[in-house]
C-alpha cells in the first residue's frame, strides 16, 4: 500500500542540485569566483567568448567532484568527457555551455533520510556531472534596457540529478538538507542559497498508480529549502485540479514566486536533441588515475551520517538530539569542543547537548545570530556544566550564571564567585533552614503527617527560597525525608 498517494494520485518528484563548486578560480579560466564584486570584474578574455581563447581545465574542481562523488556512495568514472550544449542566452557569449552530458564524472549514489514516522528511506542518485554556470541578465536598471553581468559566466558548478525516487515534497526537502549537510561537511561547497551557491530544479508529475508516468513539470531555480516545499505543495495540488478537470498537463518549464505561493509558465520544455550535443573539441576527456582516486579518498573527513551515530554511540544522545547538532557542521564542530573541555567528558556530554540545544539555541533565535558570533569561548559551556557537576551550583543556579555569561562574556566560574551563588552544602545550615520552614508551617505539616505526602514539594520549595536557591537539592531531599519520616 502506498501511503504516499494524495487523493489517489501518486506524485514522482526527481530533483536536479546545482552547487557551485568551492574553488577560487572558475571552471576554465583563472578568474575569480568571489561573490558581490562590480558587475564585470570577474571576466577573462575566455569568459567573455573572445577569439582565439581556449579553455584550461580547474584541477581542483575536479578534486572536489570527486570527493563528492565519493561522498554520496557514487562511483568515480576514470574516463568523462565534455560537451558543447548550444543554445542562445544573452549572458551567454560563447553561444554554448560546457557540460557533461554522456559521460560525466560519477555515475549512481544514494542518500539515505529520515521520514516522519522515524524510518530511513534511500534516494538514488543518477548521476553528477560537472558544467560552467552561464552570466546574469539584469532587467530592473533602466526601463527600456537589459544589462549583462559575466562574473558568473564559467563559475564551477555540479548538477546532482536524483533518481525520481521522491513521492512527496517532505521526501524532497530532506533530500536536499541532507545533500547540503554532505556538501558542507566535505567542502565541496558553501551551500550559501540567497548566494545562489546552491540551486534546485525540482521535476514533478502526478500518476494513477500502476499506469505511466504523467507529463512532467521543471519547476526552476528554487533558491530555499522553504521554497522547495512550498512550491512542490502548490505544484502537486494544481497537477491534480488540471487533471481532474479532464485537462493534459504539458511538459513545460516553470518558475515559482515565493511572494504569491505560485508556480507559472516560463517556457515549454526542450528535449536533449533541441541542444545540438557534441563533444567538445577544445577539451581532451577527463582521465582519473586511480592513485587520485584513492587520496580523495583516504583524505575524505567525517560524514555527517557517521557523525551521528558516532554522537549517539558515544556520547549517550538520542537519535534526535544527534541528528540536530549533526545538521549544522558549525555546531556539531560547537559542541563536540565544549564536550572536550569538560573535565568527564563522557559524563557531561548529554548535558552540553542539553544546554546548546536548549539555552544556546534559544537565545540564537532570538537575537538572530548565529554560533560563530558567540563572543565568550567555546570552553565556558563545558565549565557551566563542570559547576552543576561537581554540585558548586545547581541547574534552577545555572541559568542565572548562563544568562550573565551571554551578556558579560565572563567565565562562569569567575560569574559565580563574583555574585556568591556557590550551592550550599554544610548539612547543619541546611537542616537549621528546613527546621525554620517546618516551624513556620505547621499547618501543613499536620497534614503531611496525616498522609498528604505531596507536600513534600512544597517544603523543598520553601527551604530552597529561603536559602535563596543556593541550597543542594539532594541535600534537602534527604535531610527533608530523615526529619518528617521520624
Amino acid at each position: 500500500m502506498n501511503n504516499n498517494l494524495i487523493n489517489g494520485w501518486e506524485v514522482i518528484i526527481g530533483l536536479e542540485v546545482h552547487a557551485q563548486i568551492a574553488t577560487k578560480s572558475k571552471l576554465f579560466s583563472a578568474s575569480p569566483t568571489e561573490f558581490g564584486a562590480e558587475p564585470n570584474t570577474h571576466v577573462s578574455f575566455y569568459d567573455a567568448a573572445m577569439p582565439g581563447m581556449l579553455p584550461v581545465l580547474n584541477t581542483y574542481a575536479v578534486d572536489q567532484a570527486i570527493k563528492t562523488g565519493i561522498a554520496i556512495n557514487g562511483k568515480v568514472n576514470k574516463i568523462s568527457r565534455f560537451d558543447r550544449k548550444n543554445y542562445f542566452y544573452p549572458d551567454l557569449p560563447s553561444g554554448y555551455q560546457i557540460t557533461q552530458m554522456f559521460f560525466p564524472i560519477i555515475s549512481g549514489g544514494y542518500i539515505d533520510i529520515l521520514l516522519e514516522d522515524g524510518s530511513n528511506k534511500r534516494l538514488r542518485i543518477h548521476h553528477i556531472h560537472m558544467e560552467q554556470d552561464a552570466g546574469k541578465s539584469v532587467h530592473d536598471i533602466a526601463p527600456h534596457f537589459s544589462f549583462i553581468d559575466l562574473n558568473r559566466a564559467g563559475i564551477p558548478l555540479m548538477e546532482i540529478v536524483s533518481e525520481p525516487d521522491m513521492r512527496s515534497s517532505y521526501e524532497a526537502v530532506q533530500y536536499v538538507k541532507s545533500l547540503r549537510n554532505i556538501l558542507k561537511y566535505i567542502g565541496a561547497c558553501d551551500c550559501n542559497m540567497e548566494k545562489g551557491n546552491l540551486r534546485v530544479d525540482a521535476n514533478i508529475s502526478i500518476h494513477k498508480p500502476d499506469t505511466p508516468f504523467g507529463n512532467r513539470a521543471e519547476i526552476k531555480n528554487i533558491n530555499s529549502t522553504k521554497f522547495l516545499g512550498d512550491a512542490l505543495d502548490y505544484e502537486i495540488q494544481r497537477q491534480i485540479m488540471e487533471v481532474e478537470a479532464g485537462r493534459k498537463i504539458p511538459q513545460e518549464t516553470r518558475l515559482f514566486n515565493s511572494n504569491t505561493g505560485e508556480t507559472r509558465t516560463m517556457r515549454s520544455k526542450e528535449n536533449a536533441d533541441d541542444y545540438r550535443y557534441f563533444p567538445d573539441p577544445d577539451l581532451k576527456p577527463l582521465i582519473l588515475e586511480q592513485s587520485r582516486i584513492d587520496k580523495i579518498k583516504n583524505e575524505l573527513p567525517e560524514l555527517p551520517e557517521a557523525r551521528k551515530k558516532r554522537f549517539i554511540n558515544d556520547y549517550k544522545l538520542t537519535e534526535f538530539d544527534a541528528t540536530v547538532l549533526v545538521d549544522d557542521k558549525t555546531v556539531a564542530d560547537y559542541y563536540e569542543k565544549a564536550v572536550n573541555a569538560a573535565k568527564t567528558p563522557t559524563e557531561s556530554a548529554k548535558s552540553i547537548a542539553n544546554w546548546i540545544l536548549g539555552e544556546l539555541f534559544a537565545f540564537l533565535n532570538k537575537e538572530n545570530k548565529n554560533i560563530n558570533e558567540l563572543l565568550f569561548p567555546i570552553e565556558y559551556i563545558a565549565y557551566l556544566v563542570d559547576l552543576i557537576q561537581d554540585k558548586t551550583i545547581s541547574g534552577k543556579i545555572a541559568k542565572t550564571v548562563f544568562a550573565d555569561m551571554i551578556e558579560t562574556n565572563n567565565n562562569p566560574k569567575d560569574i559565580v564567585k563574583k555574585l556568591g551563588l556557590e550551592q550550599i552544602q554544610d548539612e547543619n545550615i541546611i537542616k537549621q533552614a528546613i527546621d525554620e520552614v517546618l516551624k513556620n508551617n505547621p499547618k501543613q505539616l499536620e497534614q503531611y503527617k496525616s498522609g498528604k505526602t505531596a507536600l513534600f514539594g512544597f517544603f523543598v520549595g520553601q527551604t530552597m527560597k529561603l536559602l535563596q536557591g543556593k541550597g543542594n537539592p539532594e541535600m534537602i531531599n534527604n535531610i527533608l525525608k530523615e526529619l518528617l519520616d521520624k
